[in-house]
Parts: C-alpha cells; sequence; structure tokens
C-alpha cells in the first residue's frame, strides 16, 4: 500500500510545482501588461499563449472594471485554493496510505 501512498504524493508534489510555475507565468504577465513589449518576442508570446486561456475565460465572468484587469488576482486566488485544498488534500491521503 506504501507505493499507492508515495504515487499520490508524487503527484501532489507535481501538481503543486506546477502550480506555482503558472502562478510565476501570470505574474510576469501581470507586469508585462504594465510596458511595451515586442510582441514578437519569444518569451512574451510564450506567456501570452500560456495564459490568455485562463485569463480570458475569468474576463468574460467578471463584471467590467474601467482600466483594471482583475483577472490575474482571480488566477491567483484560484491557485492558493487549489494548492491549499487539492494538494493538501493529496499529501494527507499520502500519508494515510503510508
Amino acid at each position: 500500500m506504501f507505493v499507492l501512498g508515495n504515487l499520490v504524493k508524487a503527484v501532489a508534489v507535481i501538481l503543486n510545482l506546477a502550480l506555482n510555475i503558472y502562478m510565476w507565468i501570470v505574474l510576469a504577465r501581470a507586469v508585462l501588461s504594465w510596458v511595451n513589449p515586442d510582441p514578437y518576442n519569444p518569451i512574451v508570446r510564450f506567456i501570452h499563449n500560456a495564459t490568455e486561456p485562463v485569463l480570458s475565460l475569468i474576463r468574460e465572468r467578471l463584471p467590467r472594471i474601467e482600466g483594471i484587469d482583475i483577472s490575474p488576482i482571480v488566477v491567483f486566488l484560484l491557485i492558493i485554493f487549489l494548492q491549499t485544498f487539492v494538494v493538501e488534500s493529496l499529501y494527507s491521503l499520502a500519508h494515510y496510505l503510508m
């Protein structure tokens, strides 16, 4: 049974790492929105392509606030919720299975 516990723990670690990386990418997108970056830069394009599907989905569901985009803040809150609820639940399940 400890093998299953280790598998669940590995999934929790990878999910937590992926959520942390995505949070940094969203933060980079927010910082890039303050400046006028070169849209043909591969790094800028990657950041835009990685975050736009999630941010646009949230923007569609939020009420419009004049000149302020709060969708990155909502993404941060969702990531924190997922890290607190899902990842910690997986850690607890892994501990129980070990």
